[in-house]
């Protein structure tokens, strides 16, 4: 079964058996289900939702079916055509909209696609809100409107300028200061939707911009996750260019991994780290949130200036309630999602490079000696598939017990804190895996340290195995 219902949306492969996966009838379906939940808020008046979508192959059939399914529902639509994910979500408080939806798997691979839901605030919805939409789902009970109110496209349009204007008009980004320095950058956008914008972002800023799979064509030039196993060839482009800065987004545009010019990776933990730096020293401190699976750095980082740093559960949503409770200044996920409140309350990494660039030209210095003046710690980020044989909820509570006289964390699987490292366990929002992240000083110790748990859990699998088979 490859469809999975979460805090993330609804996501899953295209093609196949209803139910088991995105088809279209599992799309009309819970685009039903979100309507059904927005009415609950507006019981009067005609219902307005954005749509946008990233550039992969199945998103013009998603997209034709999702706008079909909310006209039928009596929704007037806003068609923001190919569009970010943090630029949909501009739109949707932008034009005064009931909700949105995003249609983009992230950084899952071609055959993937999602509902992401977003309320009128121009976010996700909580874990509450997506519950309620899942039971509406399960309901057939509803009637669908007659042809008199039926809904209609009241506006189709490009929203990347927008979303741009809204960036280069933050007071934070030092648009001159950039300007001045005559930065070289490239851009690797894995043919999605970020191959047109961040070029434009950049290009108003004065940079000279080298496209690496820049053209919209959904065709993935290499696994769409911007982790380093995926990203040898900007690593070469750069230094072949003699470029500054190498830049690399998802297919929908919210997270933000770079490259240093010498050809090696800033690291996707840093990418926050940077940006808070910049935030927290032009602030003289502040508040910052990522999530239990981000690097120590950004704790670092913010105690430098005074500020206190909280960890929330994984999830976006769960980052920016944690990010209001607290007040934080700036915050995110360490895989290199930066949310800035003074735009807006989610993931975007034109914000993510407008904030590094200022940072970068106030500095005066190259992104190699950038990074060596933040805490260096290493972390290892695995993944172990699911099988039936895993109860992964007994995994958990055995890990907990094991480890009780350490420091851990259980409000997203399980989180062992040690003096000088951690290790997070959990089961993925969006793929059937538990990935299992750690962090210590140096490579070697991390990747050690997910081994150890790595091996545990292989035994508690064995085990439940052998448990299975004493029963038959």
């Amino acid at each position: 079964m490859t469809l999975i219902k979460s805090i993330s949306g609804i996501r899953g492969t295209i093609g196949g058996v209803v139910g088991d996966n995105l088809t279209p009838l599992d799309i009309v379906k819970f685009v039903t289900a979100y309507v059904r939940f927005l009415g609950e808020s507006k019981p009067e008046g005609r219902l307005k939702v954005v749509v946008g979508r990233d550039a992969r192959l199945s998103g013009e059939m998603v997209e034709n079916v999702v706008v079909g399914t909310l006209l039928g529902c009596g929704v007037d639509v806003v068609s923001v055509g190919l569009c970010t994910t943090p630029g949909t979500e501009l739109a949707v408080t932008s034009r005064g909209a009931d909700g949105g939806i995003i249609l983009t798997a992230s950084h899952n691979p071609k055959q993937w696609n999602a509902l992401k839901l977003l309320t009128s605030a121009g976010e996700f919805l909580s874990d509450v809100e997506g519950k309620k939409v899942l039971a509406y789902a399960e309901d057939t009970s509803w009637s669908y409107p007659e042809v008199e109110q039926i809904g209609h496209i009241v506006e189709s349009c490009s929203f990347d300028e927008e979303h741009i204007e809204s960036v280069l008009a933050l007071a934070d980004v030092d648009v001159e200061a950039i300007k001045a320095r005559k930065y070289k950058v490239v851009v690797d956008a894995v043919n999605s939707v970020g191959g047109t914008v961040i070029p434009a972002l950049l290009e108003r800023l004065g940079v000279e911009v080298v496209r690496l799979n820049c053209e919209p064509t959904g065709n993935f030039a290499h696994n769409p996750e911007p982790i380093p196993e995926n990203l040898t060839e900007i690593c070469s482009v750069v230094v072949r260019e003699k470029a500054d800065l190498g830049v690399v987004v998802d297919p929908d545009v919210d997270r933000l991994a770079l490259v240093c010019e010498n050809g090696e990776m800033f690291g996707e933990e840093y990418t926050l780290v940077a940006c808070a730096d910049y935030i927290l020293s032009r602030r003289g401190g502040g508040n910052t949130v990522s999530n239990l699976s981000s690097s120590r750095a950004l704790r670092d980082v913010t105690t430098k200036y005074g500020g206190s740093y909280d960890a929330s559960a994984v999830g976006e949503v769960n980052v920016v309630a944690k990010m209001r409770e607290v007040g934080a200044v700036i915050g995110g996920e360490g895989n290199g999602g930066v949310i800035f409140p003074e735009l807006h309350y989610g993931r975007d990494a034109l914000v993510g490079v407008a904030l590094f660039l200022s940072l970068l030209a106030q500095k005066g210095c190259r992104v190699s000696e950038l990074k060596a003046t933040y805490p260096q710690y290493h972390i290892s980020k695995n993944k172990i598939q699911l099988t039936p044989d895993i109860d992964v909820d007994r995994v958990l509570s055995i890990i907990l017990n094991r480890y009780a006289d350490y420091n851990v964390t259980d409000i997203d699987g399980v989180k062992i804190d040690f003096p000088t490292e951690w290790v997070h366990l959990r089961k993925s929002n969006t793929e059937p895996i538990i990935r299992i992240y750690s962090e210590s000083r140096d490579e070697d110790s991390a990747d050690r340290l997910a081994k150890g748990i790595m091996r545990e859990i292989i035994e508690m699998e064995l085990w439940m195995r052998l448990q299975k088979l004493q029963k038959l």
